[in-house]
């Protein structure tokens, strides 16, 4: 797994406590994903290109570094939307380019169901965000349609990976770099991953949750 990071911060693990216990409520739950979606996204920018600026301070002119290339989050729908306001924060001048993918109950393949990439002026670098990669099909999904659209160079962020998800993106896209928080062990026959944290979609929009755990 050579083009995988597990971020190793110490705030990184204590979020992802609060982030995997059931009974934290979607309003924490969304913030702790917004906190952990800083800390992935200033991992993944730490090498991108700069180039110089000349700036008028209130003493005097300086020189400073600004960021060369456009920027893209491509947060896959539903879950991926939780993670662009905090990295917005980190880039404002990002673009974010809205994929809707779901995932077909009986084969367990992603299914694009709607799309914002822009083939005419396609963006330099593209993050596609979703907090969780379990088999994989809706993150190569997603990087085979950021290839299609001309964007040259893409990383995928994501909270919680699977081993499973990341040789499938490996495997299709080698180039690819991905950023997680955690790697866990394994898939559960309904493809979530375990020991995971739930679906990320229902517990960010408090959707289907188990009621008894409120």
């Amino acid at each position: 797994m050579a083009n995988v990071v597990e971020v190793a911060h110490p705030l990184i693990q204590h979020h992802l406590v609060r982030l995997r216990d059931r009974r934290t409520q979607p309003s924490e739950f969304r913030r702790l994903i917004g906190r952990l979606a800083v800390l992935l996204a200033y991992e993944a920018t730490q090498d991108l290109p700069v180039r110089s600026v000349h700036v008028q301070t209130p003493i005097a002119e300086t020189t400073g570094y600004v960021l060369q290339q456009r920027i893209g989050l491509v947060p896959i729908l539903r879950a991926g939307l939780g993670m662009v306001e905090p990295i917005l924060n980190l880039i404002p001048n990002a673009e974010v380019w809205h994929l809707g993918l779901y995932r077909d109950e009986e084969t367990a393949q992603p299914v694009e169901y709607y799309s914002r990439l822009s083939t005419q002026h396609p963006v330099d670098l593209a993050f596609v965000l979703d907090p969780m990669l379990a088999t994989g099909g809706s993150a190569t999904s997603a990087l085979a349609t950021i290839r299609n659209h001309g964007i040259p160079q893409a990383m995928l962020l994501s909270v919680i990976a699977a081993v499973d998800g990341i040789r499938a993106v490996e495997t299709e896209f080698p180039e690819t770099p991905i950023y997680v928080c955690a790697i866990d062990r394994q898939l559960n026959d309904q493809k979530f991953i375990v020991p995971g944290l739930g679906d990320a979609g229902d517990r960010i929009f408090n959707t289907n949750l188990d009621r008894n755990d409120l």
